[in-house]
């Protein structure tokens, strides 16, 4: 009997420099992850809103404390620090909302089409450590979040478009959650953008879009369809074909709702 073979990790780089308990900055196309002995720190990228955006948007913390944290700490690598120690935040509170985007930041950073990946030893972040989480933790949440998106619908275009909200069927009804999302969508922003503007987590906003498209109540990006074979016989040929992308939608929604 073969043994199966183990997964592909999301960053073998990411895998060695744990190996090594390297200190520095891990850069990618989509986003950075902060190391210090071989455990990810903090982690940034340009889809996922920062931890500024998700206690201060999300009404938390008025900007001003987020500003006056930066000025006085900031240089020296203790802003989480600051936070709790001023009052500011709780302990706890703090925990669980770096510890959010950092898993938010690296699901992006981390992404098959991030590009190469860069290691700078010695660079530090200047929010400072909170809770370190292994590199393993890290890339198999990273694995759980893209399994966990495809599963709700597997077409990854509503990703990136715009959200454009359609007309919820007679009787269908949504959270509180993805209504809130839904009056936020003004047909130009995409789910990075709406995650920004609320004051949530980039990928929770990717998941309820996902969930909306698989019920019916966004529209979802056409996939490009190849052309059509040449007729093999001269003369008009009049062909009905059926609305491929509404077949797979209703099928996706029918499994999302068992």
């Amino acid at each position: 009997m073969s043994a199966v073979a183990a997964p592909s990790p999301v960053s073998p780089m990411l895998v060695r420099l744990a190996a090594e308990r390297a200190t520095g900055a891990l850069l990618r196309d989509h986003g950075t992850l902060y190391l210090v002995d071989g455990h990810v720190v903090h982690a940034e990228s340009p889809v996922s809103p920062g931890v500024d955006v998700l206690l201060t948007t999300g009404g938390r913390l008025p900007r001003e404390n987020w500003d006056e944290a930066v000025d006085r700490a900031g240089a020296r690598r203790a802003v989480g620090r600051f936070l709790v120690e001023s009052g500011r935040l709780h302990d706890g509170e703090l925990e669980i909302c770096h510890l959010g985007a950092v898993f938010d930041a690296a699901f992006f950073a981390l992404s098959p089409a991030a590009g190469p990946t860069r290691f700078r030893y010695g660079v530090g972040h200047w929010f400072g450590t909170v809770r370190p989480v292994s590199a393993e933790a890290v890339g198999r949440e990273t694995v759980r979040r893209r399994e966990l998106l495809d599963a709700v619908w597997p077409y990854g275009s509503v990703d990136t478009a715009p959200v454009v909200p359609r007309p919820a069927a007679p009787g269908q009804t949504v959270g509180a959650r993805q209504r809130a999302l839904l009056a936020a969508a003004d047909g130009r922003l995409t789910p990075a953008e709406l995650a920004r503007l609320l004051g949530r987590p980039a990928f929770h906003t990717l998941l309820d879009v996902r969930r909306l498209a698989a019920s019916g109540l966004v529209e979802t990006p056409l996939d490009p369809v190849p052309a059509p074979p040449p007729a093999s016989l001269p003369g008009p040929v009049s062909v009905t074909d059926p609305d491929i992308a509404l077949l797979r939608r209703l099928r996706d929604a029918l499994e999302a709702h068992p």
